[in-house]
């Protein structure tokens, strides 16, 4: 069975990347900002140099959520044999995005004879 970075579906995963660099990028941006209050006149080039890397932060996490759009386009449908939801599978294993139960596409690591698996 294939490990998992967390608990919670691949898109999911993806979401929470692209939420991360949005926060990162207005992070340092505002941090940048404050270096004017702080440094007077020094602190608009600092606020400059930051702004700068927010940005590309924020650029980074555009990219993230556009390949996360594009993967769940994609993505297998299919109804929670646990929850009863539908949600959506990357690959021949991942996790429910509602209930985290491990489903699988592979009848080899399906528990039996299903195809899917019920450990949390």
């Amino acid at each position: 069975m294939n490990k998992f970075f967390f608990k919670s579906a691949k898109i999911n995963e993806f979401r929470l990347w692209g939420l991360v660099f949005t926060l990162i990028g207005m992070g340092v941006m505002i941090l940048g900002t404050a270096g004017i209050v702080f440094w007077g006149q020094a602190g608009k080039i600092m606020a400059a140099i930051f702004m700068v890397i927010g940005m590309i932060s924020l650029l980074i996490s555009v990219a993230v959520y556009f390949w996360a759009g594009m993967m769940s386009t994609s993505a297998t449908m299919l109804e929670c044999p646990e929850c009863g939801k539908p949600t959506k599978m990357l690959g021949q294993t991942d996790r429910c995005m509602f209930c985290k139960t491990i489903l699988t596409l592979d009848p080899a690591q399906a528990t039996h004879g299903h195809t899917h698996t019920t450990t949390k």
